[in-house]
């Protein structure tokens, strides 16, 4: 009978990664990674799958694994992802495919996130590549944004056989993969870049500086470039704020701004030239990933660091493993607390003041709403206040773009689940239709608009040949 508990995986000691931006944890070897993948019991109706917003034949790559085959379990992987090392490293798989494991009934479920990581760092070290297409088939798609759900549609697209051009508004690749998730969750030369360069492989092409509104228009790429149809995977980097007084002090900084400046910008490198006031002791206010991202980043730079969540524990959004690791290397977390004000003096944060809540009825969302609790307020002494309350999508791709339907948050509409606008050439899918979500939520999406586009372009392609 195979083990109920899983392989443990090997990390950096708290108090020595609490200083340090390397990754904390360091992953399985090939003997700890077979002994893992023989928990499996490969399920003839595997719920893993199900619970995989990619659909990745999870019992088919880890069975490979127990055969040593470790290329042949790339092969598998890379059939249904382009970002294997990057989904085994910041995939919630507690809630999604580890969620649903049958070993998980009576044990620790599979490690599969921990499973693919190690598949995909294999192929990467030993120069594995996913398999080309047969041939080309003469359909050009544009594709806006390299993150998670850009690069997956074009990666999807390519296998097919279409050629992909992806256009990213910043100087480098990656979208919220580089400038959002912190190195030492996700190394971006040793892992980001080598994916990025696996979809290069299969022919995707990538422009750099291109902001689509401004150098060039969706419409423009239509007519004038002669692509057929299009994909808005553009994300959302729209900080939002909570309009409470002293939040325009010097001293407060969006989560977007403070994490683009360490991760992408590489504050944290003192070899780079790149300002960052980091803080000696920051609030960060949110209980989501990119809080704790945030939090981490901000004790790495020095700083004593507290987590302002407006509700409990128990409904904090952010992944348990991020939320583990945060208190083991010594972050504060006031739960059940609100910021009322932001202190300032000479311009300046020098504090931020709180109010206790309490839960009460359920909301919308299922989870019970926070309840002010009545004269409970109290002051941290800070100097810095990070805001991580989730983002909007920018609208310059909406508003530059005719025809282009958009909700009342600024998301773009998609009309069906393979992503389709109101213009029947465009689709979009990610954070720009979602708002802000998970890495793998965004490949999901990306992975249904490559479907719906190679549907389109098929039927168009049908229509012209009766046409003709």
């Amino acid at each position: 009978m195979a083990d109920l508990t899983r392989v443990p995986v090997r990390e950096q000691e708290p108090s020595v990664r609490a200083a340090n931006f390397l990754e904390v944890c360091l992953g399985y070897n090939e003997e700890e990674a077979v002994k893992e993948a023989g928990r499996c019991l490969n399920c003839k109706k595997p719920l893993c799958v199900s619970g995989c917003p990619v659909s990745i034949d999870i019992p088919g790559f880890i069975m490979e694994i127990q055969k040593r085959d470790f290329e042949k379990a790339y092969q598998v992987l890379s059939s249904h992802t382009a970002l294997p090392a990057v989904c085994g490293r910041v995939c919630p798989q507690e809630t999604q495919c580890e969620g649903k494991c049958v070993r998980g009934i009576k044990g620790d479920p599979v490690a599969i996130g921990k499973l693919e990581r190690f598949v995909a760092d294999y192929a990467l070290e030993h120069g594995i590549s996913p398999e080309k297409p047969a041939k080309i088939n003469g359909h050009k798609v544009a594709v806006i944004g390299s993150g998670p759900a850009g690069i997956t549609c074009a990666g999807d697209l390519a296998k097919m056989g279409y050629e992909v051009t992806i256009f990213e508004a910043l100087h480098k690749f990656g979208g919220v993969l580089v400038y959002g998730i912190p190195e030492f969750r996700l190394p971006k030369e040793k892992i980001v870049e080598k994916e990025i360069g696996k979809v290069k492989e299969l022919g995707v092409k990538f422009e750099k500086n291109v902001i689509i509104g401004r150098s060039v228009t969706i419409d423009q790429l239509i007519e004038e470039e002669g692509f057929e149809a299009v994909f808005i995977g553009s994300g959302a980097g729209l900080p939002r704020l909570m309009g409470i007084p002293g939040e325009n002090a010097n001293g407060v900084f969006s989560a977007n701004e403070y994490l683009t400046r360490s991760n992408l910008m590489r504050a944290f490198d003192t070899s780079y030239d790149t300002p960052i006031a980091a803080g000696e002791k920051v609030a960060v206010v949110g209980g989501g990933n990119v809080a704790m991202d945030a939090a981490r980043t901000a004790l790495r730079l020095g700083a004593r660091v507290y987590v302002i969540y407006r509700r409990s524990e128990e409904e904090i959004p952010a992944r348990a493993e991020e939320v583990h690791h945060a208190k083991e290397e010594g972050i504060e977390f006031h739960l059940l607390r609100n910021p009322k004000e932001i202190l300032v003096e000479d311009g300046h944060v020098c504090g931020i003041r709180v109010i206790k809540m309490e839960l009460g009825e359920a909301d919308e969302s299922g989870r019970r709403r926070p309840v002010v609790v009545p004269d409970s307020d109290y002051v941290i002494d800070v100097d810095t206040v990070i805001m991580a309350l989730g983002t909007s999508p920018n609208p310059l791709i909406s508003s530059t773009t005719e025809g282009l339907d958009i909700n009342k948050y600024g998301c773009i509409i998609a009309k069906d689940e393979n992503g389709q606008t109101s213009r029947e050439n465009v689709f979009a899918g990610g954070d720009a239709v979602t708002g802000a979500a998970t890495v793998i939520l965004a490949m999901g999406a990306g992975k249904a608009a490559a479907k719906g586009i190679h549907d389109y372009l098929t039927k168009q392609e049908e229509k012209d040949e009766y046409a003709g």
